[in-house]
Formats: C-alpha cells, sequence, structure tokens
C-alpha cells in the first residue's frame, strides 16, 4: 500500500480558524475525490491541548507537536491574531525548526509566515503573507525578499500564501502539484469555489487597491461590472443605469477608481478572461465571448495591453502573470 501524505497543520491561540479549515476541508474532499495516495490531516500545537481561535471557537483534538515523529508531507503554519505571541514561544519555534526537517515541503497562511521567518526557516526565500503585514516582515526579517502581491509564492519547497482566503488558492496549488489539475478542479467545484485563483493574481482587486469609493454609484458600478462582464458596459449604459451623464460617471471613477469607466470595463474583463485561460480549456474565441470582448482577436491584444504576454503564453506559464503598471511600464512577471 501507498503511505498517506502526512499533512500537520499547526495552530496557536487566536489563530484564524478559516486558515485551518480550508487546508484541512480541501484536503479532505481531495481524498473523497479519490486522492491516491491520500492525505491524513493533524491538527499540531506546542502543548498538545486545544486552542482558542480569535473567534473564541475552540480548536480541539490536537496531537502535541513533540510528539510529532516521522517523515511529514506538509508542514503548515496558519495565521491570525496571535502570530505575534506565537513567534516569541520558544517552544513552538523550535518544534517548527525540528518538524521543518522532517517535512517534504513547508507552507505558511496569512501571518503564518511570521512564525517561518522567526525560525530561520525562510532566510534568503521569497514569500508572501497578508498585504497589511508585509511591511512589518519586511522590516523585521531583512533576510527574507518580501512580496506583498502574490496570492502565493512557490519557491521551491516553500509555499506562502497572503490574506486568509488564499489558503484555498494554496492548498488547491498543492494538490494540483501532488495530483494534477483534475482533482484540483474537482475540489474547487465542490468548494463551489468560483475558480483556482492562480498564484501571481493580486491580493487585492482591481476595485479594492485603492481605498473604498466613497461613492454609492461608483461601488454599485463596480459590483455591476463585475457580475455582468457580458453586457453592455458602455459608459453611456452605465451612466444611464445611474441616472448621470458621461461626463459626471467620467469624473466620479477619476475620482474614485483613479480610471476611466471604459479601462475598469476592460481591465475586469481581462482579468477574468485571464482566469479563465488558466482554470479551463475553452477556446480564447468563447472565452472572449463569456467575458463581453467582440472576438478573439480583441483579447489577444487586451492580453498584451494588460499582461504584456499572449493568452497562449498565460495558458502555458506556472504561475500568473502580473498586470502592467497603470503607466504601461511594467514588465511582466518571468
Amino acid at each position: 500500500m501507498v503511505e498517506p501524505r502526512r499533512v500537520v497543520i499547526v495552530a496557536y491561540d487566536d489563530a484564524q480558524i478559516l486558515d485551518v479549515a480550508s487546508p484541512s476541508g480541501a484536503l479532505d474532499i481531495a481524498n473523497h475525490h479519490g486522492a491516491a495516495p491520500p492525505y491524513v490531516v493533524e491538527l499540531g500545537t506546542v502543548g498538545g491541548g486545544p486552542v482558542r481561535s480569535s473567534v473564541g471557537i475552540g480548536l480541539g483534538n490536537a496531537r502535541r507537536l513533540a510528539e510529532v515523529r516521522g517523515a511529514l508531507d506538509t508542514l503548515l503554519v496558519v495565521g491570525g491574531f496571535g502570530h505575534e505571541a506565537a513567534t516569541g514561544n520558544p517552544a513552538l519555534i523550535a518544534q517548527l525548526r525540528r518538524l521543518a526537517e522532517l517535512s517534504r515541503r513547508v507552507a505558511a497562511v496569512c501571518t503564518g509566515t511570521f512564525l517561518l521567518a522567526a525560525a530561520g526557516l525562510v532566510h534568503g526565500r521569497r514569500v508572501t503573507t497578508h498585504w497589511r503585514y508585509a511591511d512589518a516582515l519586511a522590516a523585521r526579517h531583512p533576510e527574507v525578499a518580501v512580496d506583498p502581491t502574490p496570492l502565493y509564492v512557490r519557491d521551491g519547497d516553500l509555499y506562502t500564501s497572503g490574506g486568509v482566503t488564499s489558503a484555498l488558492d494554496l492548498t488547491l496549488a498543492l494538490i494540483e502539484d501532488d495530483h494534477g489539475p483534475t482533482l484540483a478542479r474537482h475540489v474547487a467545484r465542490e468548494l463551489v469555489t468560483y475558480l483556482h485563483r492562480p498564484a501571481d493574481q493580486a491580493q487585492i482587486s482591481m476595485f479594492l487597491a485603492a481605498p473604498p469609493p466613497g461613492d454609492r454609484l461608483v461601488r454599485d458600478l463596480a459590483g455591476h461590472i463585475a457580475a455582468h462582464l457580458a453586457g453592455d458596459l458602455s459608459p453611456a449604459a452605465l451612466a444611464a443605469r445611474s441616472g448621470v451623464s458621461t461626463r459626471h460617471l467620467a469624473r466620479l471613477f477619476a475620482e474614485h477608481l483613479r480610471t476611466t469607466p471604459a479601462r475598469a470595463v476592460r481591465a475586469a474583463r481581462t482579468e477574468a478572461a485571464a482566469h479563465l485561460v488558466r482554470s479551463s480549456q475553452l477556446p480564447l474565441e468563447a472565452i472572449a465571448r463569456r467575458v463581453g470582448f467582440r472576438s478573439a482577436t480583441t483579447l489577444r491584444q487586451a492580453f498584451l495591453d494588460h499582461y504584456g504576454i499572449t493568452g497562449d503564453t498565460i495558458r502555458r506559464m506556472p504561475d500568473m502573470p502580473r498586470a502592467r503598471a497603470a503607466t504601461g511600464q511594467q514588465t511582466p512577471a518571468p
């Protein structure tokens, strides 16, 4: 019989419960869809007893980390508001160092990256963490290359992810690495997640990059655009929907989103198309129609303008390219 893949998820007081639930739930669903070898997931804490999540719900049935012996497939450290106290726990940090040596790969969700850094496990490596804490991590650990932009980062046998829900994206990436894209898509569908977001998708979407629009009309239109990509999203149609002139609409978008309505729509359609290219085998013509472009030719040009590469290249890349900067001068990710 093939040995199962042992996964130890490390938690502590005031850990984020979603950081525990998303990976463990996704791996469980992978098992139900025939993961071979299957995953065996254990929750570990430094004391072996239950810990309190940040919402007050206890995380029980935890194993004492010092009692974990033998080879591990994956060591995964969660994040949460308790990460600061956890980094100051020498017993926990020592166990992370020991368990990392037993593990085929090491991963962290959100601010769990702080614990890996405190344990000296990411020296000279590229990592990410929640965008809100990235500057603090970089300042505290200048020996670590902190990239605050991607949803998750793979640097060899090290995986780190950004904010809370990116734990699911990271876990789907682990499943795809272990068992291929078909099983990862089955798990994503079972979880009713829209798709497996690629690693280098920004943690913050176009409409959230700036502070939330203070104008309710702009907020409503942002949601309308995202939900109706194949519809009529011309400036005239958007203005008519909101009961304002196209000139006033343009002023609102410039003030609150720092772009024009047409550019906002094109960016939203291009990003959605890129996700479909990465997560499906649909031809470009079908993808173009689904997100509101007139033709595959128009979509190809949008990819070139937005990412600097073609759709075919996006489909072949192991990670998602980043969008060009607003000036159009940024080069795509290697």
